[in-house]
């Protein structure tokens, strides 16, 4: 490695999960098989959040999404403090050129996060929107970043931030899903359903639609790579490829289960970070900011996440013992906390809830149709314990079983105890929306249940 600081790129993806045959997933991803071969992977890194905007929020600042605010979708009207420095900003002060190519979905402003150079990206609106769609496809984002590198008119050291719509649902005539033409996907028959998911017509379609766009993505970061490498810069550029959350299936993405929590974490500087070594310490997407700071010499924040950089290097690291997740808004009100040790998950629910939550895109969607009756249906527990050794998919609550009683204790008493050093907002009592200024009160509304003037 060089003695200067390696240059950056941070490769981003929508609704992944660990959806990668790196991961063990039955699918063709050579393109991230190679970079686990050369970089190093880790097999149990869990994102503060199943949902897009509080999970990125998390990665970009080290800390819940209760504590930086964006405790919901950054286009419904959720924010991260002031306060919070973000990776780019921590990045800029370390002597970084920051680049942001594609999306972002954190805030309607990248360059209020901290880009000096932005370079593609739609308006903040819904991920569902057709602007964001076409701007941000792995395809066209990795043609911008090559014809950036080709350029050559940049600084190093450079942060490049690279963001894809891949792998999210698109609206599609009457549904959501995967396929709007542009993809190749597999024969439904051919794709292998996960074990948590029925194995359904429905499931089956958005599987194989979903596999598709994988296909994509896995091109578009093979572009990448070779671009780095055509430009002479492999050698010292750390390259990041994560996620933000689980697929985009029932009892995944919206869900504190591990399918909506688990997240693909790769990493790839040569000579620091290589050797195809695959790591099974638990971690947090937190984790990650501090990882980079501590590697580049930049800040050391005060903050939730811890620098993993010791476990790479061969120097003394103490693993984590737990992992905390959380869930407060959405497309609705879904307020939920989670702790998750090397074999135990405990889930508290705080509302009346369905038995599972299903966003948006996954109710109006083929494989929502499959389940959504049954999910709505019945109301969730308020808690939920699960030995994870035992049952990995989550399927038996053991909430009330009498020797698991000092477990679900000591989970509760643990979680709660993290909430309170962490002022989580949930114990005051129900998070009004962040439009909630915008809704009329009922007692300024007259007979005729209209505003009075």
């Amino acid at each position: 490695m060089s003695d200067s600081k390696p240059n950056i790129l941070l490769v981003h993806a929508h609704d992944l999960g660990r959806y990668l045959g790196c991961y063990g997933r039955d699918v063709d991803t050579p393109n991230f098989d190679e970079l686990a071969t050369e970089g190093v992977l880790f097999e149990n890194h869990y994102v503060t959040a199943p949902q897009c905007s509080p999970s990125r929020g998390s990665l970009l600042t080290g800390v819940h999404p209760h504590v930086n605010g964006l405790m919901g979708l950054a286009h419904s009207a959720w924010s991260l403090d002031d306060a919070w420095t973000t990776l780019p900003q921590h990045l800029d002060a370390a002597g970084y050129e920051t680049h942001m190519f594609g999306l972002q979905h954190v805030t309607d402003d990248p360059r209020g996060i901290g880009f000096e150079y932005v370079h593609s990206e739609g308006t903040l609106r819904p991920v569902s929107s057709p602007e964001i769609h076409e701007v941000n496809r792995a395809a066209d984002v990795a043609m911008t970043f090559e014809t950036f590198l080709e350029a050559g008119s940049y600084h190093e050291p450079f942060f490049a931030s690279v963001g894809v719509f891949e792998l999210h649902r698109t609206e599609i005539n009457d549904h959501f899903g995967f396929d709007d033409g542009r993809y190749d996907p597999p024969d439904p028959a051919d794709v292998t359903v996960p074990s948590y998911l029925p194995d359904r017509p429905g499931i089956r379609a958005d599987l194989a639609g979903m596999e598709g766009m994988l296909e994509s993505l896995d091109d578009a970061l093979g572009r990448m790579l070779d671009a780095l490498h055509a430009a002479g810069l492999e050698g010292n550029t750390l390259v990041i490829f994560t996620t933000e959350h689980g697929i985009a299936f029932p009892r995944a993405k919206g869900c504190c289960y591990d399918p909506g929590i688990e997240a693909a974490l790769l990493m790839r500087l040569p000579g620091v970070i290589d050797g195809g070594v695959r790591y099974d310490e638990l971690l947090s997407n937190v984790d990650v900011m501090p990882t980079i700071l501590d590697l580049v010499g930049g800040a050391k924040p005060d903050i939730a996440g811890r620098s993993f950089l010791p476990l790479l290097t061969g120097d003394e690291y103490a693993p984590r013992e737990r992992v905390f997740a959380e869930m407060t808004w959405h497309d609705r009100y879904n307020p939920v906390r989670a702790i998750r040790t090397g074999r135990y998950k405990y889930i508290r629910n705080f509302w009346h809830l369905p038995s599972v939550y299903l966003s948006n895109d996954i109710l109006v969607s083929r494989a929502g149709r499959e389940l959504r009756e049954q999910y709505h249906a019945d109301h969730r527990p308020f808690e939920e314990l699960y030995d994870l050794e035992a049952d990995p998919d989550e399927e038996i609550n053991l909430i009330g079983v009498e020797n698991y009683e000092a477990i679900r204790t000591d989970l509760e008493a643990e979680l709660v105890d993290w909430m309170r050093r962490t002022d989580d907002p949930l114990l005051d009592g129900p998070v009004a929306p962040a439009d909630y200024d915008a809704i009329v009160p009922w007692e300024r509304m007259d007979s005729d249940n209209q505003p009075r003037r």
